[in-house]
């Protein structure tokens, strides 16, 4: 008898033959080819993989992917995701948008996918520039920068995407940055896994409108101290030497030197992203270099009940019991009226 052989993917199997048409420099190459490395980790088939995007440079990605895939409208990728998943729960859905498809016309789709958690992988790719329209500032940019539409600076307030997450009350938040194309693949592994929501920051440089826009935090000579990369059950350490840390000072996070007065290894903080209580999280979430390190990896991922199982949990629940069995009865049931 023949057996079947399970076909072995690799990433050039999830390349296509278009033209990757972003600007020379831009981290949206990088994040491309995680994605590619990644996914014939998950065990998925091509034809079960789907990508789904909005409006704005990161969402040319559906083209790119040899998979299925809808390029959506602005800001409604979220829709179309849920309505995928929720039609074919087999199928791995990932919605790639940036910080404005998400946060600004996209911002209550955003939110209440994450309220849901519905099984849906969202790579949100966050250069804080609105870049294929030219570089007017986004919900993410930083108070006074100057843009095309803020010559003067800006005077808005800007959004910490997982700030807004958790008071969504998502399930999982991870970020990581479009230069360690290693960790993205990581994350991105395990995002696929949860079973939720699982939202993904990636700093991602906008090499035309927004250069440099994370160098405090990436260039070489400061990295290691300026970011500390979290994984469960493992202290927060970090630092060129590998002797800096975080520590609960009453309710606020304070950076420490191990080996200076008496501090040791023992007393660094240990991250716990299972924890459902969301406080140590949010204030992981919302460090911000130079005080602080940015906090990067997979900060929270609480199991709770996905939107798609409960749904299909109803289906088979109804279809033990059913009222009806054939549109006929349907269409006849209930209060009905007969016309002359």
């Amino acid at each position: 008898m023949e057996h079947l052989v399970k076909e072995e993917l690799t990433f050039r199997d999830f390349e296509t033959d278009q033209d990757v048409r972003w600007c020379p420099g831009c981290g949206d190459y990088a994040i491309l080819k995680a994605v590619q490395k990644t996914l014939p980790e998950i065990g998925k088939k091509k034809e079960d993989i789907v990508f789904i995007s909005g409006i704005g440079c990161s969402s040319r990605f559906p083209y790119y992917i040899e998979s299925y895939g809808f390029h959506t409208i602005h800001g409604r990728a979220p829709a179309v995701a849920s309505g995928v998943k929720l039609a074919n729960p087999n199928l791995s859905v990932w919605q790639v948008t940036g910080d404005g498809d998400a946060l600004a016309i996209g911002g209550n789709h955003y939110i209440h996918a994450l309220r849901r958690n519905i099984d849906i992988n969202i790579l949100l790719f966050n250069n804080e520039i609105y870049g294929l329209t030219k570089g007017q500032f986004s919900p993410t940019s930083k108070t006074g920068i100057k843009t095309q539409s803020s010559p003067q600076g800006t005077v808005d307030r800007s959004f910490n995407p997982g700030k807004l997450a958790l008071g969504a009350e998502a399930s999982f938040f991870a970020r990581v940055i479009d230069i360690e194309p290693k960790k993205m693949t990581e994350v991105f592994a395990q995002a696929e896994k949860f079973k939720g929501t699982s939202l993904i920051e990636i700093l991602q440089n906008c090499i035309i409108f927004n250069d440099k826009v994370f160098a405090n935090v990436t260039a070489k000579d400061v990295k290691l101290d300026r970011q500390v990369w979290l994984e469960h059950g493992k202290p927060m350490i970090f630092g060129a030497d590998q002797n800096k840390g975080l520590v609960l000072n009453g309710f606020k996070l304070e950076v420490v030197t191990i080996g200076e007065n008496g501090i040791t290894e023992a007393d660094i903080l240990v991250h716990d992203a299972y924890e459902q209580d969301n406080t140590l999280h949010n204030l992981l979430i919302c460090m911000s270099a130079p005080e602080f390190p940015v906090a990067f990896g997979i900060i929270r991922q609480v199991e709770t009940p996905s939107f798609n199982d409960a749904i299909w949990n109803q289906i088979d629940e109804s279809k033990k019991a059913p009222k009806v069995n054939s549109v006929d009865e349907l269409m006849n049931s209930g209060v009905t009226w007969e016309i002359d």
